[in-house]
């Protein structure tokens, strides 16, 4: 490689010979580098004076010419001898490195104008005559002569202006070919490397292909094992499915609270029990090493399930609990448990349902017990055998008990139904509680306490009633009629206690009618919400209400008839049991008797309370020996007016006055009864 100074070494000569081409006296100095001589790429030609005339002697012109051709020979010569010159070995030529760097062509082109200068070589002129004018004049002939001479120079010059170009641009730019040749050494070095390294890959290349056919092989093989794995998954995957059963849902079932997750375990483990028990297992081998396990889980799951609902029994024997909301909350959300339970162990399920009977009977008889002993805190109003109709009013005020003198006399009325009708009319309105039982201060009548305690009973009946057919649901319906029987009968002894209560001591028949109608609403109600196990308490209750009733009638009957009873002796009597006297028969008005009017407030009540009433009750019956009885006292006591027609008067005058008081009654008994007098009315009509 070349340095910088190498050739003024002696011990380094030249790589290269300094072209032989000659300097001409015009061009003393070498031009600049990358600067052309000249417009047109060509030296200046010397000015010359030659005189071409017929005078000029044929051997000047022909010297000339010859000096003029061996010349144009010398420097073709010299052009060849520098394009020709040996390059030592281990350096590339400089030619070939600009033809590198400038992307052209330079030595064909010095070739060609080489070639170009051979061929315009002038012939041997050793032999003058030999020279061809080629027709022209000697004139002629040297002026072309000229002009080639000056073209071949101006070759000549070109051709040196380039090679001194091309050694000057090398020698400036040898710096960059020098890094140039050291990059071309690098990359040398890196084509190695990359050809070491492609063949490498080549037989990496080779080895994994051998793999990839392996692994198609091993593919193949796979493929054909996945399908006869999911061929047998096919016929194994629900026997699998069956048996198998997760760590989590075991451990949670083992270890964790009963809540909405426990029971959704709960039901998985109870599917797998199911599933196992259906297969057989002589064929399934799994199902023997599987039952046992799933036995052992179904008797913890069990003692679970009774630990949970024993503590909710418990929780109803707390002071202040509320059994509906812990029904709710504890026992029909998690009926599934119960289920459960009986289908697995019945007997521990049935012990479990009698705890609750005791528990739940206990709690009802308790609560009602209060509920009762806070509703007899309630004044009532008591009515006796002198609130009769044929009671004489001075009477009644002569033989008030010494217990009622604390009521006032027209406090209440007892053969007027009022208002009391609105208790069986509003049927929606809230029952008192024991708290506002305890405050109540107003005086009440029978059928108050009465509705209040069977529509609080009738409405904790049917919420148990449903509970226990929706919470023992895998038991018939004689089975839990008998469980809610067995709930509820002390209950429903404590409650016909306080209806007879209610009713034995009193003679108000619209009170204990009222009654009556209030059981009929709740029969209706159980029948609505489908609650038939507490018909035999309503039916029980009817069996102390009527016979009551019929009681009640005939008491007032009785009253009638002893007002129309016969004085023994004499006449005078008579009149005394009539209200009349001897001295004041004459005088006696045909207007209507103080009973009358008492007799048709007590119908009228009676008829009110029976406008949706049956033919099989016993108060038409009843109603028509009242009836009987105080047409007997009337007639008796128009027996003691001696003018017919004043008689008469005073029948009809009692009978319009009743058919007034009950013409705004309906229904089928009303429409009787006003039918009857009706006819009484024109019968004793004056004519």
């Amino acid at each position: 490689m070349w340095r910088p100074g190498a050739w003024n070494n002696p011990a380094n000569p030249p790589a290269r010979e300094v072209s032989p081409l000659p300097l001409h006296s015009n061009q003393a100095s070498s031009p600049l580098p990358g600067r052309r001589p000249g417009p047109g790429g060509r030296p200046p030609l010397s000015h010359r004076t030659s005189s071409l005339s017929l005078a000029s002697s044929t051997n000047a012109s022909t010297t000339s010419l010859s000096s003029s051709m061996r010349g144009q020979n010398q420097l073709s010569h010299g052009i060849r001898r520098a394009a020709t010159v040996q390059v030592p070995p281990g350096i590339r030529d400089p030619l070939d490195v600009l033809e590198g760097i400038l992307g052209v062509q330079l030595k064909a082109g010095m070739e060609a104008e080489i070639d170009d200068l051979e061929i315009g070589e002038a012939p041997d002129l050793g032999d003058e005559e030999g020279i061809d004018f080629g027709g022209l004049s000697l004139e002629e002939f040297v002026v072309r002569e000229e002009r080639q001479e000056a073209e071949n120079k101006q070759m000549q010059i070109r051709a040196r202006n380039h090679s001194v170009n091309t050694l000057v641009d090398y020698e400036r730019e040898q710096g960059k070919f020098v890094d140039l040749h050291r990059s071309i050494k690098a990359c040398d070095e890196v084509l190695k490397s990359v050809e070491s390294y492609l063949y490498s890959f080549q037989t990496d290349l080779g080895v994994v292909s051998a793999e990839i056919e392996t692994l198609q092989n091993r593919s193949t093989n796979l493929n054909k094992r996945l399908d006869n794995r999911k061929n047998v998954e096919k016929m194994l995957g629900p026997v699998v499915e069956d048996v198998a059963l997760s760590p989590s849902v075991i451990r949670r079932i083992v270890e964790g609270d009963v809540n909405d997750s426990w029971v959704k375990a709960l039901k998985e483990a109870d599917r797998k029990m199911k599933a196992i028990e259906a297969l057989d297992s002589r064929k399934v081998k799994a199902a023997q090493d599987v039952k046992p396990e799933l036995e052992r889980l179904t008797h913890k799951a069990i003692e679970r399930v009774r630990d949970f609902f024993v503590t909710k029994i418990k929780a109803i024997r707390v002071p202040g609990a509320n059994a509906h909301v812990i029904q709710q909350q504890g026992f029909i959300r998690y009926k599934e448990l119960f289920l459960f339970m009986a289908t697995h162990h019945a007997q521990l399920a049935e012990e479990i349902g009698q705890a609750y009977i005791n528990t739940m009977r206990w709690y009802y008889l308790s609560h009602f017990q209060r509920y009762n002993t806070a509703l007899q805190k309630l004044k009532l109003h008591t009515m006796d055998k002198h609130d009769t109709v044929g009671q004489d009013e001075p009477a009644r005020r002569n033989n008030l008990l010494p217990s009622l003198k604390s009521v006032p006399a027209s406090s209440y009325d007892p053969f007027n139904i009022g208002r009391r009708i609105d208790t069986l009319k509003n049927r929606t309105a809230p029952i008192l509680t024991s708290h506002l039982a305890e405050e109540d201060r107003m005086t009440h009548y029978p059928e108050v306490v009465f509705r209040h305690f069977n529509v609080a009973l009738v409405e904790n009946a049917s919420a148990e009633y449903l509970f226990i057919t929706d919470f023992f649901a895998h038991k018939t319906y004689d089975q839990a009629s008998a469980m809610f029987s067995a709930l509820f009968t002390p209950t429903f002894t404590l409650a016909q206690s306080v209806t007879k209560q209610l009713i034995d001591s009193t003679i108000d028949c619209h009170g204990v009618l009222l009654c009556v109608r209030l059981n009929q609403y709740s029969a209706f109600e159980m029948q609505k919400r489908r609650v038939p196990a507490a018909d035999a308490y309503i039916n029980a209750t009817n069996m102390l209400l009527w016979p009551r009733f019929q009681i009640v009638m005939d008491a007032h009957c009785e009253s009638l008839r002893k007002s129309s009873l016969v004085g023994v002796g004499s006449a005078r009597g008579q009149m005394s049991a009539l209200g009349l006297s001897a001295t004041n028969t004459a005088k006696q008005s045909a207007a209507p008797h103080f009973l009358t009017q008492r007799f048709a407030c007590f119908v009228q009540g009676i008829l009110a309370l029976s406008s949706e009433a049956g033919d099989d009750e016993p108060v038409a019956n009843s109603l028509g020996r009242l009836r009987g009885d105080f047409e007997t006292f009337l007639t008796k006591l128009s027996a003691g007016i001696s003018e017919k027609g004043k008689r008469e008067r005073f029948l009809f005058n009692n009978y319009s006055l009743v058919l007034t008081i009950i013409s705004d009654t309906d229904g089928k008994l009303a429409n009787e009864q006003k039918a009857h007098f009706e006819a009484l009315k024109k019968t004793f009509e004056s004519k």
